[in-house]
C-alpha cells in the first residue's frame, strides 16, 4: 500500500539512512491511513498521540487489521506525557498548524523534549502561499477560524518565520512546497514549509 503523507517517505529515507535506534513518535497519528504503518513495516517500534477520538480509533482499527501493535493513545501535542528525550525519531505531519502560534510555540517545546541527542525530527508547517490565507475569522498574525469538516483554527508561516523553532538544532531539509490541484472542481494552490532537523 502507498500512504497518501508522500513528505514523510523523505523523513523514513533520512531516518533509515542514520542508522539511530528505530523508535519512532507520531504527533497527529489518527487517522485511516497512520503513516505509523510504514514505519512498523521497516522494523520501527511505533508510539503516536491523536486528540480526536473518531481519528484514533479509524487508525488503531487500521493497525489491527494490517496485524499490526502501532500503540497510538489519546494525548495532546501540548502535553506530551512521555520523558525528555525518549524518542530518536518525532515527527508531527499536517497537525501544529491546527493551533493558535502560542500553542504551536508549547507543542514544538514538547516535541523536541522527547527527541533524543542527535535525534530526527519532522515538522510541517502551513505557508502564506496557501489559497486559504485571508478567509475567516481573522485572529492576527495570519491566524484564522476556518471551515475544514468543522471549525478549526489554521496557522500560517512566513517562509522563514518557524526557523526559531531549530535554533539550537542542525536543519537537514527545509522545503518551501507550493501544490497546485483540483479540488471540488477547481483550482487550488496549498502551501506547506517541511523541515527534517537534528537535535544536537
Amino acid at each position: 500500500m502507498v500512504f497518501k503523507q508522500t513528505p514523510l517517505y523523505r523523513y523514513l529515507m533520512v531516518c533509515n539512512k542514520e542508522h539511530i535506534e528505530k523508535n519512532v513518535f507520531d504527533g497527529g497519528a489518527g487517522g485511516d491511513e497512520p503513516f505509523l504503518s510504514v514505519f512498523s513495516s521497516y522494523g520501527y517500534k511505533t508510539t503516536g498521540i491523536e486528540l480526536d477520538a473518531g481519528q484514533l480509533k479509524k487508525a488503531n482499527d487500521f493497525g489491527i487489521r494490517n496485524n499490526q501493535n502501532l500503540n497510538i493513545v489519546q494525548g495532546d501535542l501540548r502535553n506530551i506525557k512521555f520523558p525528555d528525550e525518549c524518542f530518536s525519531c518525532v515527527y508531527s505531519y499536517n497537525t501544529i498548524f491546527h493551533m493558535m502560534k502560542t500553542e504551536v510555540d508549547k507543542s514544538m517545546s514538547e516535541l523536541k523534549r522527547i527527541l533524543k541527542h542527535n535525534g530526527l525530527l519532522f515538522v510541517n508547517f502551513l505557508s502564506i502561499n496557501d489559497f486559504r490565507v485571508g478567509e475567516g475569522k481573522d485572529f492576527g498574525n495570519n491566524q484564522y477560524e476556518q471551515m475544514d469538516d468543522n471549525i478549526v483554527i489554521h496557522s500560517y508561516y512566513k517562509k522563514d518565520e518557524a526557523d526559531r523553532y531549530f535554533n539550537n538544532m542542525q536543519i537537514l531539509y527545509k522545503e518551501n512546497r507550493i501544490i497546485e490541484r483540483i479540488y471540488n472542481g477547481k483550482m487550488i494552490k496549498q502551501g506547506f514549509i517541511d523541515y527534517i532537523a537534528k537535535k544536537i
